[in-house]
This record gives C-alpha cells, structure tokens and sequence, in this order.
C-alpha cells in the first residue's frame, strides 16, 4: 500500500438523492483520490429491473453527476458509479450512460469511460446451473431452468474487480451494472493496495452516505480513509459528526448478522473491531478482517406476473368502520362473484385485493378485538390480470360496489367517495423477484461484459 491513507468521497447514499457541491469540495480539499457512489437497490421493487428504469427522475441524477464530474474532472480524479439507474440492467446502464455523455459534452470533457454490464443471457445461466454452480439463498429451493425462462431480466451482483481492471486501464468514469453497494466504493482503495478488512468495512460503513452519521439529515457524504492499519470515517458537512455508536450501527443495515458480511469473493468480520472517536466528527476504526472465500454472486431476476388496475376510495361511515373485519369480506367476495358472472373470468384467471389503509393496509395483520375503530379508511382495490384491458374490465365491473356497498343488506346505503375520476388507474406490467441464488464464478470477471465509450464517440455525438 502507499504511504499515505486511501481517501475516497462517497457523495450521497444513491445517486439522484441530492449530491452537496460544498461537500464534494470539502472532501477535495481533505485530499480525496477518488469519488464512488453506489446508485441503486432492490429497496424500490422489482419493477424497475422488469421496466429498465430509473426510481429517480432524471434531471436529479443528472444535476448530481454534472457536480461530481466536474470535481472528476478538476481534479483528475476517477468517478465510481455501482448499480446504474436504479436497477443495474442493461437498460438501465444505458440510461446513465447517455446523462453522462451529455454532461461530458456539457463541460467540454472527454473523459475515457468504462461500462460494465452485469445482466446475464439465460443460457450461460442454465448451464452454470446444470453444472451445480447456482445455489439457493433461503427461503428458496434448487433454481429450476423454466424459472430462468420466465424471467425478464436477470443481473448478477458484480465484485469491485471489474471496476479495478477498469481504472488499470486509465477510465477517468466507470459506470457498473447491478453491484454489491460495498465493491463499488471498497474497488479504489483495493486497487491502490490497501488492506481488505479496512477497505471492506469503510465501503460498507459508507454506502449510505451520511447514514453513518450522527444527524443523517444534516449533509449527505462521508469521506473514508483508509491506511495499513484500519480507517476513518468523518461527515463531508462541518455541521455533522460521527460517532462510535453512528458508525458501528450501520453494520446492521440490510444485513441480518451485525459481525459478518457476505460480499463476492469473501466475507467480512468485525466481530473484533474496534471503534474510537479519533475527533469530535471523525470516528476510527481497527481490527476488521476479511476472509477469503470462493467466488460467488448474487443473482437477481424478475418476472412479469401480469398487469393491474387499481382504485382508491374513502369510507367515513361509522357502521362500515365499527365492523370493518367483516365489511371486508362480504365486500371481497361480492366483489369477486361480480367479476365472475360480469366479466366472464374463472377464479385462476383472476386476482383482486383490497388494503384498508388505516386499519391493516401495511401488515395485513387483524387488529385486535379491542382496537378502536378508526376515523376512517381509505381502501385501495387492486386488480390482476393476464393483459391491461383484462385488469381495466376487471376494475370498471367492480367500479359501481365502491359507491355504496352495504354491510348490512337491508339498511339504508351508505356512500363513499373515490379519490378520483375516472376512478381506475392502470398500472401496466408488475413484476416479482423470482431468483434469490448465488452462482459460482471461475473467475471475478466471467459474469461481466466491457464496453469503453471512447472519445472519438463523443465527438460524434456531438457533431
């Protein structure tokens, strides 16, 4: 390792979330050697691997990227970006690409950019599966080749090695497809011959940015260093700071087991890490240790499961909302008998769900029996089908219920009120994560595909 410490700005927890310009200059002014920011999770769903788009609009992640690469470009330093447009498929990637190219063109750079790509062709997966190299995560069970099929999309978790071959090379910008939110910033430090406990444990303590921090509110980066013995982690804002407790919690962030973390390649250990306050806003830490362990990654694939319609209405009637266990279940099956003799559909043909928010929407859970009955609900009725015009009929056959659908058959009707008119929305295709599987790589750069986006490419985009 080099003589002085590895310093590395990580922005913002997801690019698009609001990089700070001041921020970013602090950590230049600190001595950072690179930019890395992851730009994506599974966090939002599955659709936007299915669709191939951003959860973020893209003047958002626009502005961020047109303030890190301008640092980028200042101060000749790389800029590191993991899981691109929120998904890290393919298309997804691509969308990134095209911001960064008008950005460059912007600052009248012309920076050497390397795209990783990460979604995987369906028979290279079915021979690794043949060959016993895909694996089941729990829940799960052996990964069968019609479920490979079925799938829309399909990436595979990328290591921080794709991302060191690509700075070897001379890439002033990497741009990755789906990537474990640690590589992408642990791959710099790595890459200058820093130890990997240290490395592996700062990219995980900073992978959401201030996170890590005392007040998360208060800016949006951290600067991690790393040296031969442990590391530092401190706020990019002067009006923020670390603490041991801030820092070592983020362990437990999306990972069930606060001493270990799985990542490609090995694991983790911090069960003999030791965090101090080194100042009043930066926290040390030592004593973390990385084990090797054969290679592997994470897949991810989705599936498209049809289209849905939805409605959304408000109940205030305080009989509906003194007896709304039982409202829902005469109301659900009225429902369904409806779209039965009205639209024709067999019961497998079909699904139809309504979530009474403000009563159980978000758990699904029966409130207790001595729960007091709520102001009032809003219910929102979802609707599956095979096609969109299958989800629209659906929804405008049950349409006239949610007028005045009664508990009581023989009492007066109540009325209720949609949210809007027209009442049914569509939604157009949803998805579903079907893959939960690691698969085994010969070697940390078989699953990845390379394309460079040269100079001269640029020129010609803007001729």
């Amino acid at each position: 390792m080099q003589d002085e410490p590895v310093k590395i700005i990580v922005p913002v927890g997801s690019l698009g979330a609001g990089v700070r310009k001041e921020e970013v200059e602090f950590g230049i002014a600190q001595g950072a050697q690179a930019i890395a920011t992851d730009a994506g999770s599974t966090d939002s769903g599955a659709a936007y691997l299915g669709l191939g788009m951003s959860k973020n609009n893209r003047e958002s992640v626009r502005r961020d990227l047109l303030i890190l690469m301008e640092a980028a470009s200042r101060r000749g330093m790389p800029l590191i970006v993991g899981t691109c447009g929120q998904a890290g498929g393919d298309l997804n990637v691509d969308w990134t690409v095209d911001i960064v190219r008008e950005v460059a063109s912007e600052l009248q750079w012309k920076p050497r950019i390397a795209v990783l790509y990460s979604e995987q062709e369906k028979d290279t997966l079915k021979a690794k599966n043949a060959a016993g190299k895909i694996k089941p995560l729990a829940p799960l069970g052996p990964l069968e080749d019609s479920t490979i099929d079925e799938c829309e999309h399909i990436v595979a978790a990328l290591g921080p090695e794709p991302y060191i071959a690509a700075l070897e090379r001379g890439a002033d910008i990497v741009l990755g497809g789906r990537t474990t939110d640690t590589a992408v910033i642990a791959c710099y430090a790595l890459w200058k011959g820093a130890p990997k406990g240290p490395s592996w444990h700062a990219a995980k303590i900073s992978e959401c940015g201030a996170q890590c921090t005392v007040a998360p509110t208060k800016g949006s980066g951290v600067l991690i260093s790393i040296d031969n013995d442990g590391f530092e982690v401190q706020p990019l804002s002067n009006d923020n700071r670390c603490d041991p407790h801030s820092v070592s919690a983020h362990m437990l962030y999306e990972n069930s087991d606060p001493f270990r973390l799985t990542e490609p390649g090995g694991v983790l250990d911090v069960i003999d890490a030791v965090y101090e306050q080194a100042d009043p806003r930066t926290v040390r830490v030592t004593g973390s240790r990385w084990e090797e362990q054969p290679y592997t990654m994470k897949l991810e694939g989705v599936k498209k499961i049809g289209y849905q319609t939805t409605m959304l209405v408000g109940i205030q009637d305080p009989v509906v909302l003194s007896r709304l266990g039982e409202f829902h279940e005469k109301f659900l099956a009225a429902l369904n008998f409806r779209i039965i003799n009205a639209v024709g559909l067999e019961p497998h043909e079909f699904h139809i769900s309504l979530r009474y928010y403000g009563w159980n929407a978000v758990s699904g859970d029966e409130p207790p029996e001595d729960a007091p009955p709520p102001r009032e609900v809003g219910v929102l009725f979802v609707a599956t089908g095979e096609t969109q015009d299958m989800a629209n009929q659906i929804a405008k056959a049950c349409n006239p219920y949610f007028f005045h659908f009664p508990i009581d058959m023989e009492q007066e009707l109540p009325s209720y009120g949609f949210a809007f008119s027209p009442a049914d929305g569509p939604r157009g295709p949803v998805f579903e994560f079907v893959l939960n599987h690691v698969v085994e790589a010969d070697e940390a750069g078989e699953l990845v595909r390379e394309r460079w986006v040269e100079i001269r490419e640029l020129e010609a985009s803007n001729a």
